[in-house]
């Protein structure tokens, strides 16, 4: 027997090779694992979409006139007590109450012409159905006039209504005026509406990709999609308040829960940024995709809300055509 100490060296010639890591099968994902859903955004449309009930509705109608009334009351006896004890102090301070009640009639002016702003787009929109469908073409100039009545005064729409006024007598049917008002009219205001759904896009999907933080995603992604909704109604004349805006959203979100809008997979994805992109990146990275994605439908939809006019002569903003020009060098994918 061999004394010598330290490792043996056997020779197998006949062994089979080891396997490269090359050739390995790849490491299963977990059957827990989804695949990216928008929770975010599903969360954000959900919450806009709730209706509440008619005895919630109450329980808050009662508590503000009951909270106003208490506050109304005490702010009262308060006034009239200080000025028994001091005139001075309390005529000062009845002057800043009437002020703030002052601010408060005006903030109720505001919503009201408001709503009145959007109550008027939408008699538009259903004036321009109406006289597309029944081809009334007295109807459809009224609707051209009443575009153009809309948007005097703003220099971004001068020309197109300088044109309008020129070529309106040209059109002998109801197609042809309500299809020149769409286009010389709105075309200027459809690109500004689609720049601002590109950047909200852009915006929730960054941060649902880059931020961690529990409910940031949702609160970013409501955020973004209120701003949103605000400034698409701004660009088509509806400038609404908050209440305004908020029953926009609303119905926006309605609309996109009703038709099973929310859902958005790899069937919508892949075509844009290549086959299989969700599978190749992380799962934070690719619900900020879904995300961005869903933002991008709920902006078309907002479009077609707030806009005088229904898609007829222009053509309907295409969500992936917006996602790709969103999201277009935010992730750096290989097909």
């Amino acid at each position: 027997m061999s004394d010598r100490k330290g490792p043996v060296l056997i020779d197998l010639d006949d062994a089979p090779a080891a396997p490269s890591p090359s050739e390995a099968p790849p490491v299963p994902e977990l059957q827990g694992e989804a695949s990216p859903k928008g929770q975010a955004m599903a969360g954000v449309a959900a919450l806009a979409a709730r209706q509440p009930s008619r005895l919630a509705r109450w329980f808050w109608r009662l508590l503000l006139a009951l909270t106003g009334t208490i506050i109304s009351i005490a702010a009262w006896n308060f006034a009239t007590g200080l000025i028994a004890a001091n005139p001075l102090l309390g005529w000062i301070v009845s002057a800043l109450f009437g002020a703030f009640v002052l601010v408060l009639l005006a903030i109720a002016v505001k919503e009201l012409a408001a709503f009145s702003r959007l109550s008027r787009i939408d008699a538009l929109h259903h004036a321009a159905e109406t006289a597309r469908v029944e081809d009334d073409l007295k109807a459809a100039r009224s609707v051209s006039r009443d575009l153009a009545k809309l948007y005097a005064g703003r220099d971004d729409t001068r020309w197109g209504r300088e044109r309008l006024a020129e070529r309106e007598s040209e059109m002998f049917d109801a197609s042809g005026v309500l299809d020149l008002a769409e286009r010389e009219l709105l075309t200027a205001l459809d690109e500004a509406a689609q720049r601002e759904v590109e950047a909200a896009a852009r915006q929730v999907a960054t941060v649902t990709a880059l931020v961690p933080l529990a409910l940031a995603d949702v609160a970013a992604a409501l955020t973004a999609n209120l701003r949103m909704i605000r400034r698409i109604a701004e660009i088509y004349g509806g400038r609404s308040g908050t209440l305004g805006s908020w029953r926009l959203t609303r119905a926006v979100m309605s609309h996109l829960v009703a038709t099973g809008a929310v859902a958005v997979g790899d069937d919508m994805i892949e075509p844009v940024l290549g086959g299989g992109i969700l599978a190749k990146l992380s799962r934070r990275f690719g619900e900020g995709l879904v995300n961005g994605a869903l933002t991008a439908r709920v902006g078309v939809a907002a479009m077609e809300v707030c806009r005088p006019l229904p898609f007829a002569a222009l053509d309907r903003p295409s969500v992936r055509g917006i996602i790709r020009q969103a999201l277009s060098g935010l992730f750096t994918t290989r097909s």
